[in-house]
């Protein structure tokens, strides 16, 4: 299902490194305090939280994480990338394959028990990541069936409805027994998630299937504390 993202060469992702990359000396460490992870931009004296790269991607708003492939360090590879290129594009398109290469490998290990991540190694790791690039939205239009909050975007082989608010799209292609739509997630699992499915045989009606996945999408989001 990762067919409907553009996959760069690892040529296209370097000279995007390079061309954002920060002139001066940068460097982010990572500890616990009280078991709670804290991450910080050396170069700025500055804590690095999730709030600014909740607007592109929220997997973990309640605070970043390392050391696996999950929610809290998608969040911080996302806010790791946003903070170092200042570029959303760069940071939305990359942020997975960021994860699986760079921060689900650090560890607060040696005598200061924290992990140090340079400029110099965001940049060399950027220009190994050939896959793993995230299905973006390309501005696509609203649906007359859908919610508000969904759009959908047409692909040459495929059609995509993507939901604007949460990390969840479904994907339309041809199946064995006609259409197959797969409601998908780009965070916590092997990328893509798939989460739910509907065949849809050639004479049924589509669009009620994409209806239902939406529906599934919204039961399996919890609501904001408070809010039931």
């Amino acid at each position: 299902m990762n067919g409907n993202a553009r996959r760069p060469t690892s040529n296209v992702v370097q000279t995007e490194a390079l061309a954002n990359r920060r002139d001066d000396s940068v460097e982010y460490v990572g500890f616990r305090v009280d078991g709670h992870a804290v991450v910080l931009n050396l170069s700025e004296h500055q804590c690095l939280t999730p709030d600014r790269s909740l607007d592109l991607v929220n997997h973990s708003p309640t605070g970043f994480e390392w050391g696996y492939a999950g929610s809290g360090p998608a969040q911080l590879a996302c806010g790791l990338l946003l903070d170092y290129y200042d570029d959303a594009r760069i940071a939305r398109e990359h942020y997975i394959g960021f994860r699986n290469r760079v921060i689900s490998q650090l560890k607060c290990d040696g005598a200061a028990a924290c992990w140090h991540l340079t400029g110099e190694e965001i940049d060399a790791a950027m220009a190994t990541i050939t896959d793993d690039v995230v299905a973006l939205p390309d501005g696509g239009q609203l649906s007359p069936s859908l919610p508000e909050n969904w759009r959908t975007v047409t692909r040459p082989d495929r059609r995509v409805f993507q939901r604007a608010d949460h990390d969840h799209y479904i994907v339309l292609g041809e199946g064995t027994d006609g259409w197959l739509a797969v409601l998908c997630s780009q965070g916590d699992r092997a990328y893509p998630a798939p989460l739910a499915s509907r065949t849809v045989s050639e004479d049924a009606d589509v669009e009620r299937a994409i209806r239902a996945l939406v529906d599934e999408s919204n039961d399996l989001i919890e609501p904001p504390e408070g809010e039931y």
